[in-house]
């Protein structure tokens, strides 16, 4: 059994990729290409924004979006601990200060109620992860950055076609970023990523970061680096995003399917009312993690642990002086979160034998 089965996948959507990477193979326009303008605007036809800017992989979307607003050293942007390190990572690269604010414990996405708390004078945007596949709270959370007259940015890596009260993940706040690593909910062969937003200001800057902060051949305005998404990934995303609503849809049911057979066992994903998961991990609490994962992978079922260590407890973030109990609900999640195989692909078959094995250790 697969974690995520990629070849299954690439098995149904062949004849389509092969057709559009063998176009690119044709016309030899590997940088910038045809494809990358047409998936552009299926993207963002699919969010319902009015820019959707191909980039390299989803850490350069939050750099290219945390560049176009003007974020530098010594400014400050409030986020989650309980994410993968590239979220606090961009923006410590560009001698900013990650703020972490502590999660909810039903969603694991960040407390909008601890936000307001952690605005200072030199606060410059707030950047929540919409976590697991699961939007955050982007009512409250747009509602305090309108107070404040912050901008934001979602980090959608893992949310891309989750939707939040009727709105696709991406398309709501001031720029939306996320991945298509190829384990993604809409994945590439390769790296890469996009960047969404409304504002045609902010839309021309990053198009032009993406580019080393070129706004016509060799005249550099702004400074910016090479982040660009290549043709043939564009390629491959067009083929797939032909058939990611039924995936979602897949996704969505396979999700409701676990919830209901693990009712009781295990504490099972929350879905707020109003919300739909993509569910990018279908991801458990449990007590005695680790000897469950050992009885687990004995049987030939894999497991994964996202994120083992939140970005406080980081080597890389000492300098903040944040140690254990900072923020205990992240620290608790931590200690006991623990992911499942989740994929479109997944067969119920394959979905009971995980169920009847997690039962024998659960009990």
């Amino acid at each position: 059994m697969q974690f995520i089965d990629l070849k299954a996948q690439y098995a149904r959507v062949s004849v389509d990729v092969n057709q559009r990477i063998q176009a690119v193979l044709n016309h030899g326009q590997y940088i910038m290409g045809p494809e990358l303008t047409e998936l552009e605007t299926q993207l963002a036809e699919f969010v319902g924004v009015k820019h959707a800017i191909g980039v390299a992989d989803g850490t350069t979307a939050l750099l290219v979006a945390l560049m176009a607003l003007g974020i530098k050293a010594g400014d400050e942007v409030i986020t989650t601990p309980f994410t993968f390190i590239a979220t606090g990572e961009m923006i410590a690269l560009l001698g900013a200060k990650p703020v972490f604010v502590d999660i909810d414990p039903q969603t694991y996405n960040i407390d909008v109620n601890k936000i307001e708390s952690a605005i200072t004078s030199k606060t410059k945007a707030i950047m929540p992860v919409s976590l697991y596949g699961l939007c955050a709270d982007f009512d409250a959370i747009n509602a305090i950055a309108a107070k404040y007259n912050l901008p934001v940015i979602e980090d959608g890596a893992q949310s891309f076609g989750a939707t939040y009260k009727g709105q696709k993940s991406c398309g709501l706040t001031t720029i939306g970023c996320t991945s298509f690593f190829p384990s993604k909910p809409l994945g590439c062969y390769g790296d890469g990523g996009a960047c969404f937003t409304n504002d045609d200001e902010l839309a021309k800057k990053m198009r032009e970061i993406r580019v080393h902060g070129q706004d016509r051949r060799y005249h550099h305005p702004v400074i910016g680096l090479n982040g660009r998404l290549d043709t043939i990934q564009a390629a491959i995303l067009l083929a797939k995003l032909a058939v990611f609503p039924q995936e979602i849809e897949q996704r969505a049911q396979l999700g409701a399917r676990y919830s209901q057979l693990l009712a009781d066992k295990a504490r099972t994903p929350i879905v707020p009312e109003g919300y739909d998961s993509v569910y990018a991990q279908y991801t458990l609490q449990v007590e005695g993690r680790e000897s469950l994962v050992a009885a687990l992978q004995a049987q030939g079922i894999p497991t994964a642990v996202h994120y083992p260590i939140p970005l406080h407890l980081q080597p890389a973030f000492a300098n903040l002086g944040l140690g254990e109990g900072a923020f205990p609900v992240a620290e608790a999640a931590a200690k006991r979160v623990m992911s499942l195989p989740m994929y479109p692909d997944l067969s119920m078959a394959d979905q009971d034998k995980v169920v009847a094995e997690l039962m024998k250790v659960l009990g």
